[in-house]
């Protein structure tokens, strides 16, 4: 098992890296649980898949799991959700020392880390991560939110976990798709602050994609421990460090709201579009190399991940896309920053950029 602390003083907390802790997962979680019944919220997938095998685990140690069982999918980040999700945590006699559970991916854990926000004014929560994306991304971190009509995320809460468990057992239960959207995150840590990283990607993504354990495991580790790093260094995004990490996500997530934050473009899938996306517009500002702009694109495409608008599906103006952006919550006396890179390995925060500049640029890229 492999250990990374996340340091944050009295919000420390440990990530767990390891096949089949799941499976011994009463062991982990027991220390941070008040009574022998755990509250346990996933989704119908993530049950269906994996749900018997984690009451099972829990049941080694002598825990019973109270399944909270929500829908599938992005729809589910909402007001409504959240609003029907603390009532139910309240009926089952929530308290500050209780631990939820979060089983599943980005969604759930999202959603249930921002409940336990707001519960009895911050109750702990341990994520337990299922998907690629949520192992190497969002379960760590302490960001949590809901989706508005105005945009992703837009509503949500710093709240730091008791426990990271991530097992990469589980991503056998994910469909490919799953799996290389998960990629787009892991490719990013290369991309913003790692050269080594990404030449070891563009060398193991074949690998990583196919299900190899060892190539999972140090792109995982190598992933949580680049962002351990930072959180501990900016854990609110109040310097520029924290800000890397979104890196592809502006122009990522103008995509996905396009597509109307749906199975239609993934997550993982607009990151990687948009990291794409930032290392042209780059280049054709004369930021970066075309060198290192086409070197990106080309491995993005290579595994099969969307690389610009045509690619991820989306037919819009850049005018269009940019009125997405000014909803991004990174926006701040009405300018808006974007994650931009001199070269592979090399980010930086830049304030200066205009919109219109960007539509223009999106406008030209739209065949990509």
């Amino acid at each position: 098992m492999i250990i990374v602390p996340v340091g944050l003083g009295q919000r420390s907390y440990d990530i767990l890296i390891g096949c089949d802790l799941i499976d011994d997962a009463a062991r982990h979680v027991a220390p941070f649980c008040t009574g022998s019944s755990v509250i346990v919220v996933t989704d119908a997938n993530v049950h269906a898949a994996l749900g018997a095998r984690f009451a099972a685990g829990l049941a080694r140690g002598g825990l019973t799991p109270d399944f909270i069982i929500l829908p599938a999918g992005e729809d589910t980040k909402s007001w409504g959700h959240l609003s029907a999700l603390v009532d139910d945590l309240l009926a089952r006699g929530v308290e500050r020392s209780t631990s939820i559970i979060a089983l599943g991916g980005g969604v759930i854990g999202d959603l249930v880390g921002f409940a336990a926000s707001i519960l009895k004014r911050g109750c702990r929560f341990i994520q337990v991560p299922t998907t690629l994306l949520s192992q190497v991304d969002s379960s760590v971190g302490g960001k949590t939110a809901i989706n508005t009509a105005a945009g992703k995320n837009l509503v949500g809460a710093f709240h730091q976990p008791a426990l990271v468990l991530i097992d990469p057992s589980v991503l056998d239960t994910l469909p490919i798709r799953e799996v290389k959207a998960g990629y787009g995150e892991i490719v990013k840590y290369g991309l913003l602050g790692d050269f080594a990283f990404y030449e070891w990607c563009e060398t193991h993504a074949s690998a990583l994609l196919s299900g190899e354990r060892s190539t999972q495991i140090k792109a995982i580790e190598t992933s949580v421990r680049a962002k351990a790093a930072i959180v501990e260094a900016d854990e609110r995004e109040t310097e520029d460090k924290r800000a890397l990490l979104n890196l592809g996500h502006t122009f990522g997530h103008a995509l996905e709201a396009e597509m109307g934050f749906s199975d239609q473009l993934l997550h993982g899938e607009g990151v990687a579009a948009g990291m794409a996306l930032a290392f042209r517009f780059s280049a054709s500002q004369g930021l970066c190399s075309a060198q290192d702009a086409a070197r990106v694109t080309a491995h993005l495409k290579a595994v099969g991940l969307p690389y610009g608008l045509a690619s991820a599906g989306v037919s819009s103006t850049g005018a269009t896309l940019v009125e997405h952006m000014m909803h991004d919550k990174k926006m701040s006396g009405g300018v808006l920053p974007f994650i931009l890179p001199r070269s592979i390995g090399d980010a930086y925060v830049d304030r200066a950029i205009q919109t219109a500049d960007v539509a223009a640029f999106l406008d030209s890229d739209s065949a990509a």
